[in-house]
């Protein structure tokens, strides 16, 4: 049976690290804040991987982006996914050469499907990640891309299924919802999805380690995600793995 995981993601936008709630971006500091109060060396026994989304709303500084990213493998001694704005192959190969093992599509899976065959061709499926951004309109759950700014005329059971066709290794599931909360992930809508040959991240919602075992427990999840920097700073992850281990939870112990 495969390990299930914990993920840590970090939001950049322009040389500054974020915070999110349902999208809505908050500065918290630079590259300096984030050493000083995560020593990625000591986290890598908390986590088991590392996501970093470059979630810039203007116009992105793609060489910036990646110089963060190779500093940030310095340190991290974890698989390490990057994303936001990939829209070529020079792009994706810039970001590998920078240090990351796996690239997060999120706009171009549904802008672009030859450059993600491409890409699933090239570098294997288990590099990339299908990120998905989804809320719920007028009790429909709807699909969004470009940093959750346009809505998609498609079902949300529909483009799992699509997405899930293009050979991809993961899906990385995201609730705008309940995003940035921290009032626990969208259990209901996990729950439905059992059609899927893809192991599924799920993110949004985050605001304890309880939070992560709502979710671990699923059949159908892979690995949880968050993105929460204040409510896991010092040694809040540490203690949230320990507990999931103890409660025999099938993750690696490191």
């Amino acid at each position: 049976m495969l390990k299930k995981r914990v993920i840590f993601t970090l939001l950049y936008d322009n040389a500054s690290f974020m915070l999110s709630r349902n999208f809505r971006l908050q500065k918290v500091g630079d590259i300096q804040w984030l050493n000083k109060n995560y020593d990625f060396s000591h986290i890598t026994f908390s986590i088991d991987e590392l996501i970093i989304l470059d979630v810039t709303r203007g116009t992105r500084n793609e060489g910036l982006f990646q110089d963060h990213v190779k500093s940030l493998t310095r340190e991290c001694f974890v698989p390490i996914a990057a994303g936001g704005g990939i829209r070529t192959l020079d792009q994706a190969q810039r970001l590998l050469r920078s240090g990351a093992d796996k690239l997060v599509l999120n706009s171009t899976m549904h802008e672009d499907i030859n450059l993600v065959k491409e890409l699933v061709k090239i570098y294997g499926s288990q590099s990339i990640v299908a990120s998905i951004d989804y809320k719920v309109v007028d009790s429909i759950k709807k699909i969004f891309i470009n940093n959750g700014t346009e809505e998609l005329d498609v079902g949300f059971s529909e483009y799992l299924q699509y997405v899930d066709s293009l050979n991809i290794g993961e899906i990385y599931l995201n609730s705008i919802d309940m995003d940035g909360t921290g009032f626990g992930y969208d259990l209901d809508t996990i729950k439905t999805i059992n059609n899927l040959f893809v192991p599924i991240i799920v993110a949004g919602g985050a605001g304890n380690g309880e939070h992560f075992e709502d979710v671990l427990k699923l059949d159908n999840v892979s690995a949880v995600a968050t993105a929460n920097l204040f409510n896991f700073i010092g040694d809040g992850l540490l203690k949230a793995r320990k507990k999931l281990i103890e409660k025999k939870f099938n993750l690696a112990v490191w």
